[in-house]
């Protein structure tokens, strides 16, 4: 089950390269109330998801409500989050010590999960450009990522349960301005300005996510392959960050957490390799396809 949300707003599905519009769907076959929004089938739960990939086998049969996925410009699939993005920084061990050789710091692995956060406002649809800001900023930097969909909410998840909360993953490219984020210490403003959170193009479904060593996050950029690591290498795996994140903070339907990034951003290069008006950003991960941005 691969979800996204349409041009419109609307909840659709993708189903190999064709797209079912849910909303019209239902319309045109006479089906009751279906959630109208991915926001809204994430807080129904998987029920109404196994319900609506129903819906959209039949509309798919029958070739109703449905396009050719080369026809469709979806938006992020959250376009406005619930709530600020949840991030782990430095989660991949090899990333970890390319960041500390760069800052001259010790390079063992965090001794618990670093944690920040990213503005809602920092959210873009795959395709849309990302701000090179470069009154801003001289150091702009790609952090391709899986991020996890939270289905059911939830406080002092013990990591045994963790999977139980997970709806789905997606795609999301954690853009940094790396001069921002040393000026201000935090990392917030660093990585929240608009445009800095490119997010899709789907959510694909826990129950056909492959298991986190058959799935890899790589970046490219220009066509050149600059990151690549199995979802199994994370320093604090899923039940790990779940459970921390959600000690005494509920999490909530629809919270988006960005697992991390693999080694090979540009920071990491001798001389660093930063983003450029003109450039194109590929983040790929297993299952979602590609989330693919041009640099403005």
């Amino acid at each position: 089950m691969k979800f996204l949300t349409l041009e419109a707003g609307q909840l659709g599905l993708l189903f190999d390269n064709t797209v079912i519009d849910v909303p019209a769907a239902a319309a045109r076959l006479q089906v009751g109330a279906v959630p109208g929004t991915l926001g809204e089938l994430v807080g129904d739960g998987d029920d109404a998801a196994v319900g609506v990939y129903a819906l959209a086998q039949r509309a798919w049969r029958q070739g109703i409500a449905t396009r050719d996925y080369a026809q469709v410009r979806p938006q992020a699939p959250f376009p406005v989050p619930v709530r600020n993005i949840l991030c782990l920084g430095k989660n991949y061990l090899a990333h970890a010590r390319e960041i500390a050789q760069k800052m001259q710091l010790g390079d063992d692995a965090p001794a618990r999960p670093i944690v920040f956060t990213k503005a809602t406002t920092s959210v873009i649809a795959p395709g849309a450009p990302i701000p090179s800001y470069p009154h801003l900023t001289r150091k702009l930097d790609y952090e391709a990522e899986l991020a996890l969909v939270i289905g059911r909410g939830g406080r002092d998840i013990a990591p045994q349960s963790a999977w139980e909360h997970v709806f789905g993953y997606t795609a999301i490219n954690d853009i940094s301005a790396r001069d921002l984020q040393k000026d201000h210490v935090q990392w917030f403003r660093a990585k929240s300005l608009d445009g800095f959170a490119p997010m899709g193009p789907v959510v694909v479904h826990s129950s056909v996510m492959p298991a986190p060593s058959e799935i890899e996050v790589k970046c490219y950029v220009n066509g050149e392959q600059r990151q690549c690591e199995r979802f199994d290498r994370l320093i604090f795996d899923v039940p790990a960050i779940i459970s921390v994140l959600s000690a005494g903070m509920t999490l909530l339907p629809g919270d988006i957490i960005a697992t991390g990034t693999p080694a090979g951003v540009g920071m990491g290069y001798s001389p660093p390799r930063y983003l450029r008006a003109g450039d194109e950003v590929v983040v790929e991960v297993t299952g979602v396809g590609q989330l693919r941005n041009p640099v403005s």
